[in-house]
């Protein structure tokens, strides 16, 4: 049971903060590096659709790691990808196992991938799929909506 908590404030907070609550909840010190080598340790199952997949998206983000009191902050990208109303799954650059793993799942003949415009995410979703016939690539409306206006368009148009 300790793993567990462990392992769960681990992934909601710093492994620092994970160390004093976990102190503070059981009485028990377990060390900041501990928690780290824990969460590197343990074994994540895989998951996957249970259906076929006929609408997924990619999105990326950024993860800022702590850094020293003075220094300044880093940041990393990471992406993560929707199989819309059953799984997602993150991955911290680490965009081929994206690929590969999405690649893995049941894909419909024709997937609809709704996406930000953004040439790094168009990339991965190009590597989707069997060839570029097994994939409907869409604009999301929020960000068609805001480029409207480079292709000469209108937003009061309806």
């Amino acid at each position: 049971m300790l793993e567990k908590c462990c392992l769960r404030l681990a992934a909601n907070e710093s492994f620092e903060n994970a160390e004093s609550d976990i102190e503070m909840m059981t009485g028990m010190k377990v060390s900041h590096s501990s928690q780290h080598r824990l969460v590197q340790r343990y074994e994540f199952p895989s998951v996957s659709a249970e259906e076929t997949v006929d609408t997924l998206s990619v999105d990326g983000g950024k993860v800022r790691l702590r850094t020293p009191l003075g220094e300044p902050s880093q940041w990393r990208d990471y992406k993560a990808v929707s199989l819309h109303e059953q799984v997602c799954g993150a991955f911290f650059q680490a965009n081929q196992e994206l690929v590969d793993w999405t690649n893995s799942q049941p894909l419909a003949g024709v997937v609809t991938c709704p996406g930000d415009g953004h040439d790094g995410i168009w990339k991965l979703i190009g590597q989707i799929g069997h060839n570029d016939e097994s994939r409907r690539e869409i604009l999301d409306w929020y960000h068609l909506s805001e480029n409207l206006h480079k292709v000469g368009g209108s937003n009061s148009r309806n």
